[in-house]
């Protein structure tokens, strides 16, 4: 599956009326979720320009592969396979035996909404607050539109690279927890 989305920089002040906005448009709330995301690298991955992610929250554990396409624009695509898994810490396990380790762990705060034909979050993370839209593009603008977010500027840069920029090292990991 190709997913298609776009980020940005919230700032604190418009947080509500985005979410005002979603409500009055009638966006369907979704709930919110608690994430530690640990990002592996390394093994078969770094010939692919890839990585993989174990997501746990309270309800669920996601194993996800993730391969960035090329492209100029400020929305990203990119390849994205998901399954659940029962256990987290042996699937670690068993990806470091081909060399597939443990590189990141940030952690989210998450409010999601079914907006229109786009899945809009807003995400907490300890280095900042964040908005994505997923969809397909002529979505993802007529959301900008509609929520009057169509002037800020686009995040490019993904939760991982800003946690290794703005994380602390914890025993070879870099991490970003609240």
């Amino acid at each position: 599956m190709i997913e298609t989305e776009k980020k940005y920089r919230l700032p604190a002040e418009l947080r509500t009326e985005v979410e005002n906005r979603l409500a009055e448009f009638g966006a369907e709330y979704l709930g919110d979720d608690r994430e530690e995301n640990i990002i592996l690298g390394g093994g078969p991955l770094g010939d692919l320009n890839s990585v993989m992610r174990i997501r746990k929250t309270p309800e669920r554990t996601l194993l996800t592969f993730k391969k960035r396409l090329p492209g100029l624009s400020d929305v990203k695509q990119q390849i994205e396979e998901e399954t659940e898994i029962a256990d987290g810490d042996a699937m670690e396990r068993v990806l470091a035996a081909i060399g597939i380790t443990r590189k990141l762990v940030y952690e989210k705060r998450r409010r999601k909404w079914r907006f229109r034909s786009t899945e809009t979050v807003i995400d907490e993370l300890p280095f900042g607050l964040f908005m994505e839209i997923e969809g397909p593009l002529t979505a993802i603008r007529e959301a900008e539109l509609l929520l009057e977010i169509d002037t800020l500027e686009a995040e490019n840069k993904t939760y991982p690279r800003l946690t290794a920029e703005l994380g602390h090292e914890t025993g070879g990991v870099i991490e970003s927890r609240f």
